[in-house]
This record gives structure tokens, sequence and C-alpha cells, in this order.
């Protein structure tokens, strides 16, 4: 069998990494990138097994989970979020594949839960990140925000899934939010915006995920999901013109 070494990059993850790393027993190795944690990530990261790095610059999403597969020993790489948990299907599968890879790169089914309900809908239930590869063949592009892997080989598809556990609070969602409208204003170099841009932008986001993508199916929560993401579109133009009107 293949050594595989799982890799994770966080910051103040201490309410989920440990469950993550608890999942991740079918590792050779696990390697924690902390990127700035202020809490105890690092300390729990380290008490349960888990190679801590600690990162000193950033530099956005792509090149750190990057440079995180650079400080594995092994060439075949599992990369997971410290909010995700590895399913006993999915682990046995892993373990299946090592023993004999068919593919380089491997997409995974990932089920997310929001406001700690799984989510079905909104679009969500078409999500298939790319997640287990070798590095000689494939690895993390260089995108500060939205990052993937990348590499010029067939990709296969594993149906087993990765759990999510995403934005348990609307707080954490919108602070997330935040985050990620300001690193996508700051890297926009594009065409300039009217002001009508987020306003359309909110009502498409919305009705794709909300009708389109059946977020009704969802209930409650695929109402407040798709209401919240179409204001997280509106707010990346309004951040992009306001820094163009500068």
């Amino acid at each position: 069998m293949l050594n595989l070494s799982a890799v994770i990059i966080a910051k103040n993850e201490e309410n989920n990494v440990s469950r993550c790393l608890r999942s991740l027993d079918f590792a050779d190795e696990i390697i924690l990138l902390d990127t700035g944690s202020t809490d105890h990530t690092c300390e729990i990261a380290r008490s349960l097994g888990a190679k801590v790095f600690l990162l000193e610059k950033w530099e956005g999403f792509g090149r750190a989970k990057r440079y995180a597969t650079e400080l594995a020993s092994n060439d075949w790489i599992f990369s997971i979020d410290a909010d995700e948990v590895v399913s006993d299907e999915l682990k046995q599968h892993i373990q299946q594949i090592m023993q004999n890879p068919e593919f380089f790169l491997y997409r995974i089914k990932r089920k997310s839960f929001y406001l700690d309900k799984m989510i079905n809908y909104c679009g969500w239930q078409r999500d298939f990140p790319k997640r287990l590869f070798n590095r000689k063949h494939a690895n993390f592009n260089d995108k500060p925000l939205h990052e993937s892997v990348v590499g010029n080989v067939p990709i296969g598809t594993i149906k087993e899934p990765i759990y999510h556990y995403t934005y348990p609070t609307i707080k954490s969602h919108l602070r997330k939010i935040d985050f990620y409208t300001d690193i996508a204003a700051e890297q926009h170099t594009g065409k300039k915006y009217s002001i009508c841009k987020p306003f359309l932008s909110f009502i498409a986001k919305f009705c794709k995920m909300y009708l389109l993508d059946r977020g009704f199916l969802d209930g409650r929560n695929g109402l407040i999901l798709s209401f919240i993401s179409a204001f997280g579109v509106a707010l990346k133009y309004l951040k992009i013109i306001e820094k163009q009107s500068k």
C-alpha cells in the first residue's frame, strides 16, 4: 500500500480540529500548517499526533496549501479542511485506492451542514472538490481565493463523502463573507462596474440557489443560506466599486 499524507491549513480552529484529526487515523502522517492561530489549534493538533508548521507570510489560500503539500513526506496527498470530517466509507475507499491507484487525481463528494443541518440542495449537491492526488502529477494552483487542485491528468470520482461542518451560526457565515470579499476586491483588476451590478448579482444568485437549485427544499436553512450567499456576491461588487472609486 502506498503511503499517504493528510494535509490541513488552519487558523483558530480549536473547535473543529480535534474532530477532523481523529477521522484521519488511516493516514501515514498528518501535516497541519497553521496560518496565525491565537487559540489552542496548534496544541490540540500536536497532542493528536499531527506535525505542526507555522506559515511565515500569508499569500493566499492557493500558495498556503501548495506549501503545505511540500512539507509532506509522501507524494500522495489528501487535502482536508479543519472543519471537515472523513466518513468511515470514504476512509475505507481511500485505503483501497492506495493499494493500486487508477488515477493520479480524485474528486470527492462533500456533504455540508449549514446552521447544523445538512443541506441537500442550493447547488451544494454538486460539490465534488479535488482532494486526493499525487503531487508529482497535480497540485494546488496559486489563486489567493477559490483555489483548487490542477493537473493535466484524468480525474477519478469518489462518491463516499467528506462531511463539512460549515457555518454553525449566521455570524460565522457573515464573518467569512467579509474576509473573502476583502480578498476578492483586493485582487480585482478588471473592468469597472456600475452601481446596478451588486443588486442584479444579488437577485441572480438568490434565484439560482433558492429556485433553480431548489434551495426551498432545504426549508428555513435553505432560505437563509441562499439569501446570505447572494448578499456575499453583492458585497463583493460593492467593495470592488468602492476600491475603483478611490
